[in-house]
């Protein structure tokens, strides 16, 4: 059995998508590590999988990109190098090269490196795998894998998944079944407006629904904002692992196109996505759980990848009538949630 290293240097979100794939190369390989950047190294640590976690903040990517670290850049080769991996496979979105990382597996001596690129890749790459059109984040990567020799067991659902058991953060939580509202989102354009949220909010109560908000450290005042004296703030209070308990438990999540629709997905709860379309839908909308998807997907930031919304007033978002969200919440509320998150997320 071979040695494998898997990478994907992209937020929380994009890790948890991620990780049907990097089953399919632990079903194949002795031992399966993950590197990771900074911001998605709390992710990392909840897949089902990944022997271990390594992680490089790296020049090329994330949403704010640190300057180029000689140091640091040697210092990943020579820890790759004495890791002798056997093979790697990059996991990157459509829009990224994985080049650069490459390079320096190469460097380091990995003798097999594999990735999508739609750029020439020279001797980088022993892989070069083409993304098919239309495919669903989870699935191009799952076609990587594939394509790198390491298909998906049978026996394996394809699901997004976390690490079980969850933290137990019960003491946190209202008594009785409740909704829980995400507001905030690393990237702006792609979450909710404070008002509007708060507007959201209050019209769940009304429906007679018990609601808790949640959001990470700095998004404290955003969530005492939503919640006001009408919801559960739970802001800041949890880590990613218990935010996944807190969603684990929840009737429905109202979020964005962020990371903790993902992480819903993972736990298999219904979503709510009020999906700003600044990224396409069928790429990046909650995978593999009853979804209602709201938003103006015809808005004029569609595919702009704009991190700000370019339009006043965000009306992609805003737009979206708080009785339409109760709806949608009373619709999926009860569903079944997807089959075998238990088995897979043992």
């Amino acid at each position: 059995m071979s040695r494998v290293l898997a990478v994907r240097l992209d937020s929380d979100g994009d890790v948890l998508l991620t990780g049907p794939a990097v089953r399919a190369l632990a079903a194949s390989a002795g031992t399966v590590d993950l590197l990771v950047s900074p911001a998605g190294r709390a992710a990392a640590g909840l897949l089902p999988g990944v022997a271990d976690v390594l992680v490089f903040d790296a020049p090329w990517s994330g949403y704010v990109p640190p300057a180029v670290d000689e140091r640091a850049v040697r210092g990943l080769v020579v820890d790759l190098a004495l890791r002798g991996y056997d093979r790697a496979v990059v996991f990157t979105s459509d829009h990224q090269s994985p080049l650069p990382m490459a390079l320096l597996l190469r460097l380091a001596g990995v003798p097999h490196v594999a990735a999508t690129s739609a750029d020439y890749p020279g001797s980088l790459l022993d892989v070069r795998h083409r993304r098919p059109v239309g495919l669903h984040e989870v699935a191009a990567a799952l076609d990587l894998a594939r394509a790198a020799g390491a298909p998906l067991p049978a026996t394996d659902p394809g699901l997004l998944a976390v690490r079980r058991p969850l933290p137990d953060v019960s003491g946190l939580l209202p008594a009785g079944p409740y909704v829980v509202v995400h507001p905030g989102a690393s990237v702006p354009a792609r979450g909710m407006a404070a008002g509007h949220a708060h507007a959201v909010v209050a019209a769940l109560v009304a429906a007679g629904r018990t609601v808790v908000v949640t959001g990470g450290p700095g998004e404290q005042a955003l969530t005492a904002q939503v919640a006001a004296d009408q919801a559960v703030d739970l802001g800041g209070r949890t880590d990613l692992a218990g935010l996944a308990a807190v969603l684990d438990g929840a009737d429905a999540v109202v979020v964005g196109n962020t990371g903790p629709a993902h992480l819903a997905a993972a736990v298999g709860t219904p979503v709510v996505s009020l999906f700003s379309p600044v990224v396409p839908a069928e790429r990046w909308r909650p995978y593999g759980v009853p979804t209602v998807l709201l938003g103006d997907q015809s808005a004029p930031c569609a595919g702009s990848r704009a991190r700000t919304c370019p339009v006043p007033g965000h009306p992609c978002l805003s737009g979206i009538r708080p009785g339409a969200v109760v709806a949608a919440v009373t619709e999926l509320a009860g569903r079944a949630a997807a089959p075998a998150r238990e088995a897979v997320g043992a």
